[in-house]
């Protein structure tokens, strides 16, 4: 197992504004993904603003060999959890806890695409119809490529659309090596051209930022980095993520490598120079989430100045 180099850290969460978000949302028994997939950036995120939620329960109908959630069987959806969701929300703007951007993500419901999109859209709605000027991003799955199911998230109008490429195509099925005798793959039932595809009907529509995520340190080689950030430009993705791959157990893939802070920097300036790419935050620490109000703000702002309506 290769040690995990100094500047592989994460701030303790601490601060006024973090423990209130942390009561409230327990009190309304919302799930945030910062806690289930163990972001390490829980406290800084929190305590500028931004919280994660994940919707359609906390139990995902997919294997894949890099994330903490559990898997399974998904439970009953609960068509009431929009509603819930927007509650929760109120009582935090009610208690005077700042926050000024949420991000909707959720587990994959393959059983249930249709109905889980329908949860999404509904959400979004109901957030916006609170009238508090919060931004909501929505961190999709790939609903199997419906796009009945990406047409019910269009018409919610989120500010912002992510899909997470998650890491280059030849690494999606390729078994590897865990911490333990069993083999598994970064994301075995997902397909790389259909997140794609995926990507490119959303990013036809301006109005909408799209935004995709991918992790380093899984095997990849740097021609594949810059290869998977050129088709994320070729269907028109605007915010890009670049972070390294934490393994959260031993059963888990294992590292492949730790990349420094100057090669993350390298990807930024390569990422930045695309066409269609117009924000990348590369790091060590960086999650899709992470400093997620700045990236929706410094697209705006590119976007304005480049004229593009």
């Amino acid at each position: 197992m290769i040690k995990k180099p100094a500047w592989i850290k994460s701030e303790i969460p601490v601060g006024k504004n973090f423990n209130e978000l942390k009561s409230i949302v327990a009190k309304n028994k919302l799930n945030t993904v910062c806690v289930e997939a163990k972001c390490p950036n829980v406290g800084e995120c929190w305590s500028l603003g931004t919280l994660t939620f994940m919707i359609l329960g906390d139990t995902c109908t997919r294997s894949c060999g890099f994330c903490a959630i559990k898997t399974g069987r998904g439970l009953n959806i609960d068509y009431l959890e929009p509603k819930r969701l927007a509650r929760g929300i109120l009582d935090l703007k009610k208690n005077n806890a700042f926050i000024d951007h949420v991000v909707l993500t959720s587990v994959n419901r393959d059983d249930k695409n249709y109905e889980s999109a329908k949860i999404f859209s509904n959400s979004i709605k109901e957030i916006k119809n609170l009238e508090l000027d919060i931004k909501v991003e929505v961190l999709i799955p790939d609903f199997l490529g419906d796009l009945e199911c990406y047409q019910l998230i269009l018409e919610a109008k989120p500010d912002v659309v992510n899909h997470n490429i998650e890491t280059v195509k030849r690494l999606y099925r390729f078994m590897q090596d865990t911490g333990t005798m069993k083999k598994r793959a970064v994301r075995p039932q997902a397909i790389y051209e259909r997140s794609l595809r995926l990507l490119k009907f959303f990013s036809q529509d301006f109005n909408i930022i799209t935004k995709s995520g991918i992790m380093i340190g899984l095997g990849e080689s740097k021609s594949e980095i810059l290869e998977c950030i050129n088709d994320l430009n070729s269907v028109g993705c605007q915010i890009v993520t670049v972070g390294q791959y934490l393994q959260p157990s031993k059963d888990f893939i294992n590292v492949s490598k730790f990349y420094n802070i100057e090669e993350f920097n390298k990807i930024k300036e390569y990422a930045e120079l695309q066409s269609n790419i117009i924000s990348a935050e590369c790091g060590p620490m960086v999650r899709s989430s992470y400093h997620a109000e700045k990236q929706l703000s410094n697209a705006k702002e590119n976007i304005k100045k480049s004229g593009i309506s």
